[in-house]
């Protein structure tokens, strides 16, 4: 229900005492500031996200001279045949990577939370170390590996790594960590009594799978995939690095703008690539809705016994997979050091010389820096705010609420090369009052803190949704503004979950290139366009070497930020013991 907001009369603008039955009422000043806000958060996202896609729509019906021709560009877009092909091709490669991901990750999750596996902490630390990586560097290291002059060529048995094998490849080991964060929140959450009784009914080991197991992890399942090929269709690092010849839709729209200058037929590749990233984004917020507890109030949560044979297949397995992630992180630190690949192999640290590179030199690597630390700095306040308001703000209609709600969900089903593109055309229009952001360093936070904003909007509504609403209903009683009941009761208690967006935003800032490649400038060069440049010139060990880099910097970050858990939580435990 909506509360309402009276007008204040008294001196010290204190609300009217609320009819019995009914929770306190906010003062009016808070009613407004909560209102106000709300209104800059949406406004934010108008701006940084609706207007954009709107420029887009229009540029893809404008011929070169700025006339409008309707559909006229979609249609060319039909009748050219290698176009057409980049899209089946992208339709195939994600369908692909989707089922050979699934079914890597889920024994994997299993293992993780079904078995009493040895060494399972360790293995899911490896398993994580892709969601640290530039999504160009498995490129680069499927190169090294099986390229003309890799070390296992011989391995793909006269084939070429460069094209469709190399591509699904690079992409598996990329959204491999994505679907199994997934499948492990899926597995972890059983009811023992439905195994209980599976065992008391005589059923095998495999029927009880089937019938228990499986059904139980199907939303996550639905979920992973769809997610992964989300991630796959719109990915444009690796395809650029080592699809060679083999052209998908990413890759397309990178063509059209850079290397034709034909911004038109690009925005009709963008809304193009649009569709299936939203279709599974709606598929995939149908299925949440669908999804029922898994666990009850009587509930038994399950607990995996030692099973020798299960444990040491699963090890074997587990080893596998973690062996091939390690082999391409291991093989760009190896070709990073080298002299000259792979006729000189001495230990060097000339690659590291980024200043006598193409992209930017270290200059590319302290923008990425200041970029990601803005981004988690101003990204963390404005959703953990906005989140807030969407939850909590009781001074704020419903209506208002939910508009900004959809806004929030918005950024996930648009890809970043789409949202790029949309910033050329809306930021660079020379009539726009936004336009002197264009090329500066706030135009790529604005777009990194949007592209990312919908996994952390949902972070911070889950757990403020944990939060007793009776806070604020205390506070409005004791006529306590609502910002001191947000900086001394939900921010203290939420902090772990904002030290996770902050995370978050920062390495997703540092890694990300699609949707920044398009609207960086000279003087704005980042580290992860740096390595794309590189590659273009001819540079791999350099733009594996300034991959690795990223890496470090993002690994030291999660190490931090595991400190920063450590304390906080030990605080805020010793803070409610107290």
């Amino acid at each position: 229900m909506t509360e309402a907001v009276y007008p204040n009369t008294g001196p010290r603008e204190e609300a009217l005492a609320a009819p019995a039955g009914r929770p306190p009422l906010l003062r009016l000043s808070d009613a407004w500031l909560q209102r106000g806000l709300l209104a800059v958060v949406a406004l934010y996202l108008i701006v940084s996200l609706v207007l954009p896609l709107y420029a887009l729509l229009s540029k893809s019906m404008r011929a070169r001279d700025g006339s409008f021709v309707g559909l006229a560009n979609f249609e060319l877009y039909a009748a050219t045949p290698a176009l057409v092909d980049s899209l089946y091709n992208s339709l195939f490669i994600g369908a692909l990577t989707t089922f050979i991901t699934i079914g890597l990750a889920f024994p994997f999750a299993y293992a993780l939370t079904r078995t009493c596996m040895p060494g399972r902490g360790l293995f899911r630390i490896v398993a994580l170390v892709p969601i640290l990586l530039p999504s160009l560097l498995p490129g680069i290291g499927l190169v090294y590996l099986f390229g003309n002059q890799g070390l296992l060529k011989e391995w793909l048995f006269g084939a070429s790594i460069y094209g469709p094998i190399g591509i699904v490849i690079a992409e598996v080991f990329y959204t491999f960590p994505h679907a199994l964060m997934i499948l492990i929140t899926a597995l972890s959450l059983a009811d023992a009594r439905l195994y209980e009784a599976a065992q008391c009914l005589r059923a095998s080991k495999l029927r009880s799978f089937l019938t228990v197991t499986l059904p139980a992890a199907r939303y996550g399942l639905v979920s992973a995939a769809l997610v992964v090929f989300t991630l796959v269709v719109t990915d444009f690092g690796a395809p650029k690095v080592i699809g060679g010849n083999f052209n998908v839709l990413a890759v397309d729209i990178y063509k059209q703008v850079v290397g034709q200058q034909n911004f038109e037929m690009g925005a009709v590749v963008g809304l193009i690539l649009l569709v299936p990233a939203a279709l599974a984004f709606g598929i995939d917020r149908i299925v949440q809705r669908r999804q029922i507890a898994q666990l009850s109030a009587r509930s038994v949560p399950y607990r995996p016994k030692p099973d020798t044979a299960l444990d040491l297949s699963m090890l074997g397995f587990c080893t596998l997979v973690s062996v091939a992630i390690l082999s391409i992180l291991g093989i760009c630190h190896f070709a990073s050091l080298v002299q000259f690949w792979p006729y000189n192999l001495s230990v060097s640290l000339r690659h590291y010389q980024f200043e006598f590179m193409d992209g930017g030199g270290w200059d590319a690597y302290r923008n990425s820096l200041m970029m990601a630390g803005l981004t988690a700095i101003i990204g963390t306040a404005i959703i953990f705010i906005g989140a807030y308001l969407v939850e909590k703000a009781r001074g704020v209609g419903s209506l208002s609420r939910g508009i900004v709600q959809l806004l929030a969900m918005l950024p996930m089903a648009v890809p970043g090369l789409v949202l790029g593109l949309g910033y050329i055309f809306f930021f660079n229009e020379p009539a726009n009052p936004f336009n002197p952001l264009y090329g500066t360093l706030a135009i790529l936070v604005i777009c990194s803190i949007t592209h990312f904003y919908t996994v952390a909007h949902l972070t911070a509504s889950t757990a403020l949704k944990q939060i007793d609403g009776e806070f604020e209903s205390v506070a409005a009683s004791l006529k306590q503004p609502f910002h001191r009941t947000l900086t001394r009761v939900t921010v203290p208690v939420c902090l772990p979950t904002i030290l996770d967006i902050a995370i978050y935003l920062f390495v997703n800032a540092m890694t990300t290139v699609s949707a920044v490649v398009f609207i960086y400038s000279t003087n704005t060069a980042l580290a992860s366009v740096a390595i794309l440049n590189m590659d273009d010139a001819g540079q791999l060990a350099p733009a594996a070497a300034m991959g690795i880099v990223i890496f470090y910097t993002n690994a030291a970050a999660k190490i931090l930020h595991a400190l920063a858990q450590w304390l906080v939580v030990g605080r805020f435990q010793r803070w409610r013991a107290a």
